[in-house]
């Protein structure tokens, strides 16, 4: 409790406004590429603790967000594997596919299984020998090395009955294709347990090539606060660069066990991002050693069409182009309980927090 206090200390947080304010010369506009952040920056009410000339907007680090319906439709076809289970992290079991979800399937009969790591699915694996078990991937840098050692696991095990639906993906693209894309924005709030992972030079590209600022930061307010201060005084000496605000769990290099896991079972591949497209290298597939866990090789090829309802605006949403109230199904067609697009489904999706903090906070 100690270490949250530190953290939420008003005073502290008190004196990182002032500063803020004594240091604004003009408009800014900075994106958070966390969903973390996301509900981080609502939920302790940081939009009122700064000046209106600064703008926080948010990006695609939710990842159950920028996962696209046809990763969705996969899932339920595995689910209809004869002695299949799938395991799958809770918030993505609401996500709409072309006709259904996975939520719908379960209520149906479907063994749709909530779990909390893909080492809990191998587990399920060896309790059920008989059956086909299949973990749905999905996560940045962050979660990608659990699966990582999962595989590895199940490899040595000789595993013949548990599979990965991969969807991971890497963030730095994604980032580089906002920048593409002209949204106009005057730094980034980087991702801190991506970068626990990776390390900060990940980043380092942003203000090499394009004068952006980044700052990883933590998901306190006064992460948040000391952040925002930091990426103005680059904005305002015109000195952009990668700091690293989050030094209590990241480092320039990152966690060379995490990153020497992941390199070992995965290799880089082009993506689909809900919003984006195709991104290139964006995403990590299984290497040909693995490839007899990768579930895609036991279901029949699913097309799907991975627009969204054009009524839902969650693409622009995601670019950080629009924000939740612009969308007409925002609140009242698309809400928590009910959602229509992916980012009311996630705690961490930008419409989803917007309506708990926005509406009913």
């Amino acid at each position: 409790m100690k270490y949250i206090d530190e953290y939420r200390d008003k005073e502290v947080i008190s004196k990182l406004a002032d500063m803020i304010s004594r240091s604004v010369r003009k408009n800014y506009t900075f994106m958070e590429v966390c969903g973390g952040h996301t509900n981080a920056i609502h939920r302790f009410g940081i939009a009122s603790l700064i000046p209106e000339c600064i703008r926080l907007v948010s990006g695609p680090g939710c990842p159950v967000c920028v996962t696209g319906k046809s990763f969705i439709d996969k899932a339920i076809a595995c689910s209809k594997l004869e002695n299949s289970i799938i395991a799958t992290f809770g918030d993505l079991i609401r996500v709409p596919g072309s006709a259904s979800s996975m939520e719908k399937e379960r209520s149906l009969g479907a063994d749709i299984r909530i779990v909390f790591s893909a080492l809990e699915a191998l587990e399920i694996a060896r309790l059920n020998p008989e059956k086909k078990i299949i973990f749905l991937g999905i996560g940045f840098e962050t979660t990608a090395p659990g699966t990582a050692v999962t595989v590895k696991q199940a490899e040595i095990a000789g595993m013949q009955n548990f599979f990965i639906l991969n969807a991971h993906k890497v963030m730095p693209p994604a980032m580089e294709a906002i920048i593409k894309d002209g949204v106009n924005i005057d730094g980034f709030i980087c991702p801190g347990h991506v970068a626990a992972i990776t390390g900060s030079a990940i980043f380092n590209f942003i203000p090499e090539r394009y004068r952006l600022g980044c700052t990883v930061t933590g998901f306190e307010p006064v992460d948040l606060m000391q952040s925002i201060l930091m990426l103005i005084r680059q904005n305002n000496d015109n000195a952009p660069k990668v700091e690293i605000q989050y030094n209590r769990a990241v480092t320039e290099m990152g966690n060379a066990l995490a990153q020497k896991n992941l390199s070992e079972v995965f290799e880089p591949c082009n993506a689909y991002w809900r919003g984006f497209g195709i991104i290139p290298v964006s995403g990590l597939k299984l290497r040909m050693k693995y490839e007899k866990f990768d579930a895609e090789n036991i279901i029949s090829s699913v097309v799907t069409d991975d627009e969204d309802d054009p009524s839902c605006i969650c693409g622009e949403i995601l670019r950080g182009v629009k924000s939740p109230s612009a969308c007409p199904l925002f609140g009242t067609l698309c809400v928590p309980e009910n959602p229509t697009g992916a980012c009311m489904v996630s705690n961490e999706g930008t419409c989803n927090t917007w309506f708990r903090y926005m509406i009913n906070g």
